[in-house]
Protein backbone atom coordinates (compact mmCIF):
# COMPACT_ATOMS: atom_id res chain seq x y z
CA UNK A 1 0.00 0.00 0.00
CA UNK A 2 1.82 2.99 -0.96
CA UNK A 3 1.82 6.36 1.35
CA UNK A 4 -0.88 8.26 -0.87
CA UNK A 5 -3.48 5.50 -0.22
CA UNK A 6 -2.84 5.20 3.49
CA UNK A 7 -2.56 9.23 3.95
CA UNK A 8 -5.75 9.41 2.15
CA UNK A 9 -7.39 6.46 4.07
CA UNK A 10 -6.08 8.38 7.49
CA UNK A 11 -7.83 11.37 6.14
CA UNK A 12 -11.09 9.81 5.26
CA UNK A 13 -10.90 7.67 8.84
CA UNK A 14 -10.52 11.06 10.46
CA UNK A 15 -13.46 12.73 9.22
CA UNK A 16 -15.45 9.56 9.62
CA UNK A 17 -14.60 9.50 13.20
CA UNK A 18 -15.15 13.40 13.41
CA UNK A 19 -18.54 12.69 11.88
CA UNK A 20 -19.41 9.92 14.61
CA UNK A 21 -18.18 12.33 17.13
CA UNK A 22 -19.89 15.38 16.53
CA UNK A 23 -23.37 13.09 16.15
CA UNK A 24 -23.00 11.50 19.71
CA UNK A 25 -22.47 15.17 20.59
CA UNK A 26 -25.40 15.93 19.10
CA UNK A 27 -27.47 13.46 20.85
CA UNK A 28 -26.19 14.12 24.06
CA UNK A 29 -26.93 17.90 23.80
CA UNK A 30 -30.76 17.36 23.08
CA UNK A 31 -30.92 14.53 25.56
CA UNK A 32 -29.62 16.94 28.49
CA UNK A 33 -31.88 19.86 27.26
CA UNK A 34 -34.45 17.52 27.64
CA UNK A 35 -33.87 16.18 31.27
CA UNK A 36 -32.80 19.91 32.24
CA UNK A 37 -36.61 20.64 30.64
CA UNK A 38 -38.04 18.31 32.52
CA UNK A 39 -36.94 19.08 35.65
CA UNK A 40 -37.79 22.70 35.59
CA UNK A 41 -41.16 21.40 34.74
CA UNK A 42 -41.20 19.50 37.74
CA UNK A 43 -40.05 22.58 39.44
CA UNK A 44 -43.21 24.25 38.48
CA UNK A 45 -45.01 21.38 39.49
CA UNK A 46 -43.64 22.21 43.17
CA UNK A 47 -43.81 25.73 42.79
CA UNK A 48 -47.66 25.45 42.61
CA UNK A 49 -48.11 23.13 44.67
CA UNK A 50 -45.81 25.23 47.48
CA UNK A 51 -48.30 27.99 46.34
CA UNK A 52 -51.68 26.08 47.60
CA UNK A 53 -50.19 25.56 50.80
CA UNK A 54 -49.18 28.58 51.79
CA UNK A 55 -52.25 29.77 50.39
CA UNK A 56 -54.42 27.24 52.79
CA UNK A 57 -51.79 27.95 55.72
CA UNK A 58 -52.79 31.36 55.10
CA UNK A 59 -56.55 31.20 55.02
CA UNK A 60 -56.19 28.97 58.51
CA UNK A 61 -54.43 31.97 60.23
CA UNK A 62 -56.78 34.29 58.92
CA UNK A 63 -59.77 32.39 60.34
CA UNK A 64 -58.24 31.76 63.34
CA UNK A 65 -57.51 35.30 63.95
CA UNK A 66 -61.49 36.51 62.95
CA UNK A 67 -62.41 33.68 65.21
CA UNK A 68 -60.19 35.25 68.18
CA UNK A 69 -62.02 38.87 67.26
CA UNK A 70 -65.32 37.34 67.40
CA UNK A 71 -65.21 35.52 70.09
CA UNK A 72 -63.59 38.60 72.23
CA UNK A 73 -66.28 40.81 70.12
CA UNK A 74 -69.03 38.25 71.98
CA UNK A 75 -67.52 37.86 75.43
CA UNK A 76 -67.05 41.84 75.58
CA UNK A 77 -70.90 41.81 75.43
CA UNK A 78 -71.08 44.46 71.76
CA UNK A 79 -73.06 43.29 69.23
CA UNK A 80 -71.55 42.16 65.97
CA UNK A 81 -72.43 45.27 63.95
CA UNK A 82 -70.99 48.88 63.01
CA UNK A 83 -67.53 49.47 63.38
CA UNK A 84 -67.03 45.74 65.32
CA UNK A 85 -68.61 44.33 61.68
CA UNK A 86 -66.82 46.63 59.66
CA UNK A 87 -63.53 45.01 61.19
CA UNK A 88 -64.90 41.21 60.25
CA UNK A 89 -65.59 42.47 56.40
CA UNK A 90 -62.26 44.05 56.65
CA UNK A 91 -60.44 41.09 57.92
CA UNK A 92 -62.96 38.69 55.15
CA UNK A 93 -61.71 41.22 52.37
CA UNK A 94 -58.04 41.17 53.38
CA UNK A 95 -58.10 37.63 53.49
CA UNK A 96 -58.81 37.16 50.46
CA UNK A 97 -56.93 39.66 48.49
CA UNK A 98 -53.46 38.19 50.34
CA UNK A 99 -54.68 34.45 48.46
CA UNK A 100 -55.07 35.88 45.47
CA UNK A 101 -51.58 37.39 45.95
CA UNK A 102 -50.73 34.36 46.64
CA UNK A 103 -52.54 32.70 43.69
CA UNK A 104 -50.79 35.45 41.31
CA UNK A 105 -47.22 34.66 42.62
CA UNK A 106 -47.68 30.87 41.74
CA UNK A 107 -49.08 31.89 38.29
CA UNK A 108 -45.98 34.17 37.50
CA UNK A 109 -43.54 31.17 39.23
CA UNK A 110 -45.05 28.43 36.90
CA UNK A 111 -44.99 30.70 33.95
CA UNK A 112 -41.47 31.38 34.25
CA UNK A 113 -40.53 27.81 34.84
CA UNK A 114 -42.44 26.74 31.79
CA UNK A 115 -40.48 29.55 30.07
CA UNK A 116 -37.10 28.20 31.58
CA UNK A 117 -38.27 24.73 29.96
CA UNK A 118 -38.87 26.08 26.53
CA UNK A 119 -35.67 28.22 26.01
CA UNK A 120 -34.03 24.82 27.52
CA UNK A 121 -34.84 22.50 24.85
CA UNK A 122 -34.22 25.48 22.10
CA UNK A 123 -30.76 25.45 23.01
CA UNK A 124 -30.44 21.84 22.87
CA UNK A 125 -31.57 21.46 19.64
CA UNK A 126 -29.51 24.66 18.55
CA UNK A 127 -26.61 22.77 19.95
CA UNK A 128 -27.59 19.56 18.54
CA UNK A 129 -27.56 21.60 14.82
CA UNK A 130 -24.26 22.76 15.49
CA UNK A 131 -22.61 19.60 16.52
CA UNK A 132 -24.68 17.95 13.22
CA UNK A 133 -23.33 20.81 10.83
CA UNK A 134 -20.05 20.60 12.33
CA UNK A 135 -19.97 16.64 11.78
CA UNK A 136 -20.95 17.15 8.44
CA UNK A 137 -17.65 19.71 8.08
CA UNK A 138 -15.84 17.09 9.38
CA UNK A 139 -17.00 14.77 6.56
CA UNK A 140 -16.49 16.91 3.87
CA UNK A 141 -13.11 17.69 5.19
CA UNK A 142 -11.90 14.18 5.03
CA UNK A 143 -13.19 13.53 2.22
CA UNK A 144 -11.55 17.10 0.72
CA UNK A 145 -8.47 16.16 2.61
CA UNK A 146 -8.11 12.98 0.72
CA UNK A 147 -8.62 13.96 -2.67
CA UNK A 148 -6.29 16.51 -2.55
CA UNK A 149 -3.36 13.96 -1.53
CA UNK A 150 -1.11 13.60 -4.00
CA UNK A 151 -2.75 16.04 -6.61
Amino acid sequence: MSAEAMAQGGSILGGVLGFKGNQAAAKQAKATAEFNAQMAEQEAIVLGRQKVDQEANMRQSSERLIATANVATAASGIQMSGSALQAAEDSYFNTEMDALKIQYAGDIEQAAKASEAALTRATGAARSSAYKMASYQSLLAGGTQAATIGV
